[in-house]
């Protein structure tokens, strides 16, 4: 498999990356999180390195690593975990989503001889939500009652064909950027394979004002609840002014390779201790 991932991005022009493993500044998410490393963490995702990267003047990346996440252990994660990430400048989420859609194509069809029809079925966060669980999130939001029905009107019944889940409430927009035209929303997206989210895609926010006060706001719901409190990474902010448009996407190799092989539990790709 990852064999088949490099020469699929090198064919392509990507170069190939490495960033930190241990990084003094980690995103911070309010769930996310890192595993202390004396002074440092080990990061959760390489995104802020990779971004960087962009800023100086690198215009298609890609990284497969180690990544690892506190507290996070199940039929579906692991604390330790491989994950691919590729950036392309001058890109959105869209050109993110041709390339996987490529991706994942080429792989079930080296794997399995199936030609995956594409494009992926596309449906909003919006219209599904409004759906099957009764509500609309974008216009009201409710943090608890997103991830709730997430995992139990929503996940459950997906498609075991891929799936994008689409512009999701601007509330939950991480690191991504607004929607033009429609701030209600952000340009991101989730691809659910066999009804698992395998990966996760932003139209990068490259706005350094907004994105520190993302994460200030990140950090108080941190405090809240109790959460290790994660340094701003000064150095990327600042870089973030010179990085171009993009699009990147983080994705689990472990869950791939789960939906190419059908397992049932991250155990079964994962299983050396």
């Amino acid at each position: 498999m990852l064999k088949f991932i490099r020469a699929f991005f090198d064919e392509r022009g990507f170069v190939e990356v490495e960033t930190p493993v241990r990084i003094d500044a980690p995103a911070p998410e309010p769930y996310i999180e890192c595993p202390p490393c004396g002074k440092s963490f080990l990061r959760a995702s390489p995104e802020l390195q990779m971004k960087k990267l962009l800023a100086l003047g690198m215009e298609k990346i890609y990284q497969i690593g180690p990544c690892f996440r506190d507290g996070e252990k199940g039929s579906r994660h692991n604390p330790e975990f491989t994950m691919l990430e590729w950036y392309r400048a001058n890109a959105d989420y869209n050109d993110i989503a041709h390339d996987m859609e490529l991706l994942i194509s080429g792989i079930f069809k080296e794997f399995h001889g199936v030609e995956l029809p594409t494009p992926f079925e596309r449906i909003s966060v919006r219209d599904i939500y409004v759906e099957r669980a009764g509500w609309d999130p974008v216009e009201s939001w409710d943090e608890a009652r997103f991830d709730y029905d997430m995992a139990t009107v929503i996940e459950p019944f997906l498609p075991q064909t891929p799936l994008f889940l689409i512009d999701y409430p601007a509330q939950a927009a991480s690191l991504a950027r607004l929607k033009k035209g429609d701030e209600t929303v952000a340009e991101r997206w989730e691809l659910y394979l066999g009804g698992v989210e395998v990966a996760n895609a932003f139209s990068e926010l490259t706005n350094a004002l907004e994105q520190r006060d993302r994460f200030v706001q990140a950090r108080k719901k941190r405090a809240e609840t109790g959460s290790c409190d994660y340094p701003i990474d000064e150095e990327f902010l600042q870089m973030l002014q010179s990085m171009p448009r993009s699009g990147g996407v983080a994705l689990g190799i472990d869950r791939l390779v789960m939906a190419v092989t059908s397992a049932s539990s991250i155990d079964e790709v994962r299983v050396l201790k």
